[in-house]
């Protein structure tokens, strides 16, 4: 069947019925309606596994949780909506406590899709498309499937009309705040005590742009946040720094760049750049692709306007 003893392992300690496995024969001895849950679990991941050759213990998880969550069988509408999530499953990046992280709109499904193929993708877009929020998901569901061992999270330490050298506090509380969006990003998708053991190790890495400088990151899943305000040497220095079976996403918005005037923004020219380099994907969201509050999008609405006819009206 291609189940392992940890997949076996995973089933037996969330259902309480008795699971036996000889060869490729399953006997499920149990509550009815439990062992129906499970004989829909099995099917699906065998599914999956016919399809990707592969399952990994968050399919797994993935899978139970939505039978589970489902209502029984005989309600058509469970079914149906059953039925809506088996074909979405690709979308599907991460089961966390908080319920199931996936694209919601044909841009999350391409930024997704191209994360999967890629080895470097550039997600460039208006706040609130949830570039980083995919990207951190998809990272975190890439260590949990032993695909990598480490996630390293970086941004460039550059806001607008702030400096670390007029922040208060030590080195680290300078750059903290710089940092924050990546914090919460993982608050959500981790447990809070999983989460402390894995930056202690230094399995997940949180860390200001300039100090990747230097470093082959191997094995490793790599985000760059706000590279809009990246420049140019900046760029070049963290795109050199992929090793071996590592992976980056590159997220960022370029109408809010906050360098120097005069600055030339990585992620601007890094389109020319890239543009026909093999194994590199841009993908570009637009206001139909926001996920926050509705207003965010009539914000994003308001700014376009007024770029275009305010300043002529005035």
């Amino acid at each position: 069947m291609g189940f392992n003893d940890k997949h076996l392992t995973i089933l037996e300690q969330r259902f309480d019925s008795n699971i036996v496995v000889r060869g490729d024969q399953i006997t499920l001895q149990g509550d009815e309606t439990e062992v129906a849950q499970i004989e829909r679990v099995v099917k699906e991941l065998i599914f999956i596994l016919n399809k990707n050759k592969n399952l990994t213990d968050n399919d797994v998880e993935t899978v139970i949780d939505l039978v589970v969550s489902s209502t029984e069988p005989s309600n058509g509408a469970a079914q149906k909506e059953l039925q809506n999530e088996k074909e979405d499953a690709d979308n599907i990046v991460l089961f966390t406590k908080n319920g199931l992280i996936k694209a919601k709109t044909e841009g999350q499904r391409r930024y997704i899709k191209a994360i999967n193929k890629n080895d470097i993708v550039f997600g460039i877009g208006p706040a609130g498309t949830g570039k980083t929020y995919l990207a951190v998901a998809t990272a975190v569901a890439a260590l949990k499937n032993r695909q990598v061992t480490k996630i390293i999270l970086t941004r460039p330490a550059v806001e607008a009309g702030e400096n670390l050298g007029f922040l208060p506090g030590d080195l680290r509380e300078k750059v903290d705040p710089y940092l924050r969006p990546l914090y919460d990003a993982l608050d959500d998708m981790i447990p809070v005590d999983k989460l402390k053991i894995y930056i202690e190790r230094r399995i997940i890495e949180i860390a200001p742009l300039a100090y990747m400088r230097g470093r082959t990151l191997n094995n490793a899943f790599v985000i760059l946040d706000e590279a809009q305000n990246a420049s140019s040497l900046q760029m070049k220095m963290y795109l050199t720094r992929l090793g071996v079976n590592s992976k980056s996403v590159v997220t960022g918005d370029i109408t809010q760049i906050d360098l120097p005037f005069n600055a030339i923004s990585g992620l601007v020219e890094i389109q020319s750049v890239l543009k026909k380099i093999e194994g590199v994907e841009f993908v570009y969201f637009d206001k139909n692709d926001v996920v926050r509050h509705k207003l965010v999008k009539d914000i994003i609405d308001a700014y376009e306007d007024y770029k275009t006819n305010g300043k002529k009206e005035k």
